[in-house]
């Protein structure tokens, strides 16, 4: 199975990309790949740069990556209750390339932060509007108070329900 995983934040410290790194420890017999937004910075979208340039050759990069996985996992930090610029910026150009730019494909969603809500919001919203953008979410979680559940040193999670709990959802991608 080739598993595309990725933090939807370009945070070069992002917990979310800790997260969803240690995460894809969690299945076997996989091949992973570990995106990194920061390898798909374009111009904000608009419709005039869009008409002007067209679609950026780094977006249709991102879209192709999702289409030659079978399976993907997204840690989505949550920045005043929403995605992240880079990650809603790279959506926005993917989506006009097709608004099915999750390809059928099955989702975990997960989401972290620093407080007990562990990105709830933004998690409730990306699995809420999933199935708008072809995105087949077999599982999500959002795993509260990142800093004392996770060991950030080793890149390992400390609470074993919480890894139980990730290690059913992540499974849910095998089944």
């Amino acid at each position: 199975m080739k598993l595309l995983a990725f933090a939807a934040s370009n945070s070069t410290k992002s917990i979310n990309k800790q997260l969803v790194t240690f995460a894809t420890t969690l299945i076997e017999h996989t091949q992973v790949e570990v995106l990194d937004l920061n390898d798909y910075e374009m111009p904000i979208y608009s419709e005039d740069r869009e008409q002007a340039s067209g679609i950026p050759a780094k977006a249709q990069q991102f879209f192709d990556k999702i289409g030659n996985s079978d399976a993907v996992i997204i840690a989505y930090a949550e920045h005043n209750g929403s995605y992240s610029a880079a990650y809603k910026n790279i959506f926005d150009w993917c989506s006009r390339i097709s608004q099915k730019l999750f390809q059928n494909k099955p989702l975990v969603l997960l989401s972290s932060s620093g407080g007990a809500r562990g990105g709830a919001t933004v998690l409730k919203t990306a699995t809420d509007s999933a199935v708008y953008f072809a995105g087949d979410v077999v599982a999500s979680l959002a795993v509260p108070n990142f800093y004392d559940v996770f060991d950030i040193e080793n890149g390992l999670i400390t609470d074993d329900a919480i890894e139980q709990q990730l290690t059913e959802a992540v499974n849910k991608l095998v089944k």
